[in-house]
């Protein structure tokens, strides 16, 4: 196999990886914030939690149903690109990645659906069961995802039986440590995600909102839950990655060097994995992993210190009372909103280079997991998923901008009237068959007069 075929192969799975976790981060983040607003419109029966709840949830609606083709996109890769890979490990990592796509394209699918369109034909009680139903079958398959990436990087519970890896306990490939170091990361980065995407938008709003605007008090409701919330989520998400680092240090000492810049130590480090493995580069680009260290470490420092500022500075209505102070505030926000979605990139970028060459740590190279195609033919392939992959990110991020600039009105959720019930007309009180309904009396009027006569 070319080096030109490997790299090839290698950046566009890091390219369709990378851009299909943007729109997973954003998405459990929305969900839960979704099923927050559900909750209190469920307890309260206020209508600004309802129409939070719709306006919230089209965003999440949208990006979910362009998430999902990213996901496709990306696991047609594992048959296309990396037929090593899923022939040596396919009985261990396709057992979690089968149930997680009929967790998150059925069963999520299916309860997503009749929420949709369950607004006025179940119950409020049922329709609040659905979406948290949904955001649960969400998160499930963030576990299955982290468990199959987590035998990547520290492979156990395996044999291997005629050139194949084999399961020999599903309770212990479940026990790895570094998937449940990595799943509270993966989750409090969802949501932090989630939650400045939410304060960016409100700030947005309340910056062109004057005081007497209807929709005011729905975004300043979401600006105060997401403010206030994501604070432990910043925090918790930079606690549970330094957590990690001691892991790193024990399982991937290459990795841990890099992340403390010590590159001399990696590269000590390296020259051992090559008298015990044989000769190779061991490697990993050192800068670039360097780099995405340091924009996820300082991504969060920096949205941590502005929410933590503001949100100390709101306590006691002091913000509130400094109109300049909130224009800055707000447009920060607003310019905020990139930022989880870097951290979160450059985490996945900076765990998953920093294990190279290897495809599963120690057991086989990446080079020896890359389908024997052409270097041509993996560069068309690149090309290919690359602009398909980028026009669906454009389409993703324009149609959220056009909803999330149109506000509340523009939702369609719950859009359609309920069904009469004996007691009310045909038509209801909706504008939309108001002609239609005034049409049918004038007739049913002169039908009756000329009977009379």
């Amino acid at each position: 196999m070319s080096g030109d075929a490997v790299t090839y192969a290698r950046v566009q799975f890091g390219i369709t990886a990378v851009a299909h976790w943007l729109f997973v981060a954003l998405t459990l983040g929305l969900v839960a914030f979704v099923v927050i607003c559900q909750v209190q419109w469920y307890r309260t029966n206020n209508p600004i939690y309802e129409r939070m709840t719709k306006f919230w949830g089209q965003l999440y609606v949208v990006n979910y149903a362009v998430g999902i083709a990213t996901g496709i996109v990306m696991e047609f890769q594992f048959g296309l690109n990396w037929s090593g890979l899923t022939h040596f490990a396919g009985n261990v990592i396709g057992s979690p990645l089968s149930v997680e796509t009929l967790v998150a394209f059925f069963l999520e699918s299916t309860f997503l659906g009749m929420w949709i369109f369950g607004w006025n034909t179940v119950s409020r009680k049922v329709h609040l069961g659905l979406i948290i139903a949904t955001a649960g079958t969400a998160w499930a398959s963030v576990i299955l995802v982290v468990g199959a990436n987590a035998f990547l990087q520290h492979p156990q519970s395996y044999t291997i039986e005629h050139g194949k890896a084999v399961i020999t306990s599903l309770g212990d490939l479940l026990s790895n440590p570094n998937m449940w170091r990595a799943v509270p990361h993966v989750a409090t980065a969802s949501m932090t995600t989630g939650l400045i995407f939410v304060l960016g938008v409100s700030s947005w709003h309340l910056l062109r909102k004057p005081a007497d605007h209807p929709d005011r008090k729905l975004y300043l409701k979401s600006f105060h839950i997401s403010l206030y919330t994501s604070i432990p989520f910043i925090f918790l998400t930079a606690l549970l990655g330094g957590l990690m680092i001691d892991l790193v240090n024990e399982e991937q000492p290459i990795k841990g060097a890099i992340f403390d810049g010590d590159f001399d130590l990696a590269r000590r480090e390296a020259a051992e994995a090559e008298a015990q493995y044989g000769p190779g580069n061991y490697v990993p680009p050192l800068a670039f992993a360097y780099w995405a260290k340091f924009l996820m470490r300082n991504s969060a420092i920096l949205m941590l210190s502005v929410v933590g500022v503001v949100a100390l500075l709101t306590i006691k209505s002091y913000f509130w009372r400094k109109p300049k102070l909130q224009r800055a505030a707000f447009w920060t926000f607003g310019l905020l909103i990139p930022v989880p979605f870097i951290a979160g990139a450059s985490g996945w970028i900076f765990r998953e280079i920093g294990r190279q060459p290897w495809a599963i740590y120690h057991v086989l190279k990446t080079e020896d997991a890359v389908s024997h195609r052409s270097a041509g033919a993996m560069l068309t392939s690149l090309i290919v998923f690359a602009v398909l992959v980028a026009t669906l990110a454009i389409t993703d991020w324009t149609l959220l901008f056009r909803i999330a600039r149109r506000g509340p009105d523009a939702s369609q959720l719950g859009r359609g009237a309920p069904p009469p019930t004996d007691d009310e007309p045909l038509y209801g009180d909706d504008p939309m068959y108001g002609d239609q309904a005034a049409q049918r009396d004038e007739s049913n009027v002169t039908v009756l007069e000329g009977r009379s006569q």
